[in-house]
Order: structure tokens, then sequence, then C-alpha cells
């Protein structure tokens, strides 16, 4: 299985000198962008992981500048490397760049620390814990946070292998039979003609299709097809690919342009959709105003009339129609978000709800089948299917009405996803909200510690080797590959409160209540406070444990830096 990633982050935190170290090519393509240090366009790059994966980057520019550049290279990925530099921590557009995500709807990713090399210990631990509270409840909450610096080539082969685990667990792109290829780049090469590119979803393609190039519906062939540097006589959805078109000159083909088979898309200049107004906004959203929507690659100006209510408040859902200048070919789920041209701002994002809306903006289609559009879909959230059809509906799991094909295929797969976990468990968190709802139907499955597992499993976790050996040796605990086992599952460990984990260390729960007790008597006797070499000494350990454990109880309220001293917490 091959997936599509993006880069995110803050200008300047290193993403195209990661995608470098990563790829082996420079993601920056323009002589304006290697001359000022700035990506300002998108770049591309294929990563070789170590399990012999090809892996699709793309690499989005951090100013906010060029974030209509940045959207449409995240329209249709599949996960993100999420990047933040330690040195500077949360910025203005990492705030801007992980709100849009997950208005795009993705749902997998990993954290990437950058420029670890010029930080201190600390710092380093600092940024962590900043982020954590930042991405907590985001689809980055409880996901790998790999600590690298590309300049100094430290934390690449760890990221790699983490990496790997990503592809592991992003789940593969459906493939519908139907299609769609949003182009991000057009180009002529000499000798084969015109070359388009971007991230294949919704279907197959083959060399010698027919296909329809939108909008200016001309009739197209597929000369050749390649994925990674490679000459291919199909390609499958989730890929990145290059297409040589025959029909067309390059000078035809834009960005946001799009390939599909004809006959197979509805195209449609005007669409209902759920429109989630971001919550930072600091004004009400009305019809008035120069929006523009994303969607895909495309970028388009856009009319918006708001069903029901006058306004929607930042942080509200509401039902929204939008008239687009052209026709798009676009599916109910099809995710877009929706910025407003005259303030330079994200407004929020949504779901497509129906393509071919035809009574008034204000009343709601009775005429539509309920069951029938549950069964074509599969998954149809209750709020969204009163937006359609006017009438209340029970749902069936959660929050969704669900065919009963689509909740068997849901339940076989995470009894499997169980049954494969073993007795580490299955992370809830990297599971979608309908997979969650899901999982708690199935009675031969328990929860703990954010860990779904079998319940003849589940008590094994209890008495883990890795806590005796943890707990054999408080203050100098050992690795967890020294112990045989990987981070992933000490992590399991760490939810389950038997251990924790401070900059990549791993002590066992008593470590931490022995320190306390000894950091109780030091203070006792030196309340102005104690250094982290007093420390080190009393407890018998190197700096690199006795920091990292005193970063962790400082997080924890047990302690207090006040300049190189610690000094009694609240919670001591």
């Amino acid at each position: 299985m091959s997936i599509t990633i993006t880069t995110a982050g803050h200008v300047d935190h290193g993403k195209s000198t990661l995608v470098r170290a990563l790829t082996g090519t420079d993601p920056d393509r323009f002589a304006e962008e290697k001359a000022r240090g700035l990506t300002i366009d998108l770049g591309f790059g294929s990563a070789l992981l170590p399990s012999g994966r090809e892996l699709s980057i793309i690499d989005v520019p951090g100013h906010e500048r060029f974030i209509r550049n940045m959207l449409a290279g995240v329209g249709a990925v599949d996960a993100c490397m999420f990047v933040v530099a330690a040195n500077e921590g949360w910025m203005p557009q990492t705030e801007e760049h992980l709100r849009i995500l997950e208005l795009v709807g993705l749902a997998h990713g990993i954290v990437v620390l950058t420029k670890t090399a010029i930080c201190d210990e600390e710092e380093i631990a600092a940024a962590r814990l900043e982020i954590a509270d930042k991405v907590a409840g985001t689809f980055l909450a409880n996901v790998p946070m790999i600590a690298t610096d590309a300049v100094a080539a430290e934390g690449i082969v760890e990221l790699r292998a983490e990496l790997d685990n990503l592809c592991n667990r992003t789940p593969a792109a459906a493939d519908h039979q139907r299609p769609r290829l949003w182009i991000d780049r057009a180009f002529a090469v000499q000798g084969a003609g015109t070359v388009v590119t971007g991230t294949l979803g919704g279907g197959q393609l083959h060399s010698e299709d027919e296909l329809l190039l939108l909008p200016n519906n001309i009739a197209v062939r597929v000369r050749a097809l390649q994925s990674h540097h490679q000459q291919c006589s199909k390609i499958a959805p989730g890929n990145r690919v290059a297409v040589n078109l025959a029909g067309v000159a390059h000078q035809d083909v834009a960005r946001g342009y799009v390939l599909v088979k004809p006959k197979q898309w509805h195209l449609t200049n005007r669409f209902d959709a759920s429109l989630m107004v971001l919550a930072a906004l600091t004004h009400q959203v009305s019809r008035r105003g120069a929006y523009v929507i994303h969607v895909g690659a495309c970028e388009l100006p856009a009319q918006m009339r708001i069903l029901g209510p006058q306004t929607l408040a930042p942080g509200a859902c509401g039902p929204v129609r939008l008239h687009l200048q052209r026709c798009l070919p676009l599916l109910p789920g099809d995710r877009f978000v929706l910025r407003e041209s005259g303030r330079g701002e994200t407004i929020g994002g949504g779901t497509v709800l129906d393509v071919d809306p035809i009574l008034s903006a204000s009343k709601a289609r009775p005429d539509l089948c309920p069951d029938r559009i549950v069964a074509e879909r599969g998954w149809v959230e209750v709020t969204q299917l009163e937006l359609l059809t006017g009438h209340t509906h029970t749902p069936t799991v959660g929050r969704w009405l669900v065919s009963p094909e689509a909740l068997q295929q849901t339940k076989a797969e995470l009894r499997q996803a169980v049954v494969d976990a073993n007795s580490i468990g299955l992370d809830v968190a990297i599971l979608s909200p309908r997979q969650r709802a899901v999982l708690d139907l199935l009675p031969e499955v328990v929860i703990q510690g954010g860990r779904a597992r079998h319940v003849q499993q589940a008590d094994a976790i209890e008495s883990h080797p890795y806590i005796a050996a943890l707990e054999g040796a408080l203050f100098a605990p050992p690795a967890p590959e020294t112990a045989g086992i990987s981070r992933s599952e000490a992590q399991v460990l760490v939810k389950r409160r038997l251990a924790i984990e401070q900059n990549g260390v791993f002590f066992a729960a008593k470590a931490v209540a022995t320190a306390k007790v000894v950091l109780g008597e030091m203070l006792s006797a030196q309340p102005e406070g104690v250094t982290v070499a007093e420390v080190r000494q009393r407890l018998n350990t190197s700096r690199k444990y006795a920091l990292a454990l005193l970063v962790w109880l400082d997080a924890n309220g047990i302690t207090r830096r006040r300049g190189d001293l610690r000094i009694a917490g609240p919670r001591l």
C-alpha cells in the first residue's frame, strides 16, 4: 500500500530541509525559493522507508502569504508530517495549518520536532509539552513525536521508521472505480508532450484510458503513467502520479483542473454543505463576503447562502449553499475549506452534502429517501441527513446512520485489528470517530488506558517484564530497545500509568514515587531550592536521567523551576 503525506507547519521551521534529508531531492523547485531560502509553491519528493515502501511527500509553504498554495497541496493527502521547530515552538502558521488539516478531514499524522541540535534538553522537553497541549483534542493528540535535526543528520533514521508505522496505520485510499485526479502541476516534457501530476483518488488509472479534462471538457488519452519515477501500466488511488496526456497542450492545463472518466461524474456549480466555522474567528459569518472555496487542488470564487439563520457564530456548524463560478465533479462527503479573500483569512470548512440541490435555500428535501442515501453512502451523520430531508432520524451507531453492510465490514476490520495488536492493544487514538463508536459495540473488546484489547489479553499488560526491568533500575532505567520491546509498546505502559516518559526516557511509576519522597526531604532541608547536580548525586544517577525526571516533575506540579534551581511545587 502506498500513501501520500504532506508537511505542515510555520515558515522556516525546517520542513523542506527535512524533506531533503528524507528524499535526497530538493523540494524547492524555483530559483527564487533557493535564493530566498523560502518555500513559495508546492514541492514533491519520494522517500524510501525501511520496509521498502515508497512514500510520496508533498512539501507545502509555511508563510501566511502562500496559504493558497498550501491548500492546493493538502486537499487529497492521506496523512501529515506536522513540523515544529524546537527552538521557536508553536507559532501562528503552526496553528493555522493544524486547523486547515482538521477542516480537510485529515485523521492521521505524526509530529516532528526540528532543529533540536541547537537546543538543550530542557528546551526540547518544554517544546514537547507545549505541542502536546496545543494538539490536545485534535487528530494529532497522542501521536508519536520524533526529535530531529536534519542539518546535523540526527533522528532521521528514527523518523523513517516512524513514517513506516504511520503508513501501516493509515487506511488505504478507497477504490470506488471512479477515478478523479486534481491536477497540481502541468508541464511539457521534450519528446513526450503534456504531463500533469496529482494525487489520485476514487479509482485506478490505466495506460490508454480515455479521460475528460475539466473545466474545458477536452477529451484526452493517457499515453503513459509514472509513479515514484517508475513507468507503470496502472496506478491505484492514494498514489502520486504523473500522467502523460495526448490531446491537449500543456498551456491549456492549470492547477485546479481535474481528470475524470467520461459519464462517471455529476458536474455541479452549486451544492449544499455543512460548514464548520473556526472557533478562533473574531466575527460572525454571513452571506456578505468575498469567499473563495478550496477543494482538491482547486481554488474558486464562491457565493454563500446560509440555510436557516442569517449568520453563523465562531465555532458554530450550520447548513449552507455554495454557488461556484464553474462546475466541479463533486461527491457527498467531499471536504472543502472556505476563505474570505477580502480579510485574507480562513473562515472554516466543511462537508459536501448534496451536489444537486433543487429547492429554495430555506427548505429541505423531504422527497429524498433516507434508506437510499444511507445505502449509497454507507455512513451518514444524523445531522446531515436531517439537513437534507427535514426529518429527524434515530442513529444506528453514535451520531451516524449506517448501512448493515458498512457496519459489518467495520466490525470485522476492528476485530482483526485488535487481534493483530496482541497484548499491546490497539491504540484507540488512531481510530476515526466512526471506528471508535463501533468499537463500543464489540462485547469481546475492552478499552483500558486508551488501548483496545481482547478480554483475554486485558490483564496481561499488568505483569509486563519491562516494568520489572524499570523497577530493578529505578534511576538508571533501560531503554525499551535494550529490553526487547518497541517504544510504542512502552507507551502503552505509560498510558496505563505503570510508567512515565520524558525526553525519550522511561521510568517506572515507582521511581516517581521514590523521587517525590527524596525531593521532599531535600527541599525541607533546602527550601530555597536544589540543583540538578544535587538531585543527580542524591539519586545516584546521571544528569540525563535526573534532568528528564525533573522536567516531568515540573510539568506535573511536583517541583517548579526557578532559574537553575528546583523548588517545591503545589503537588509535592
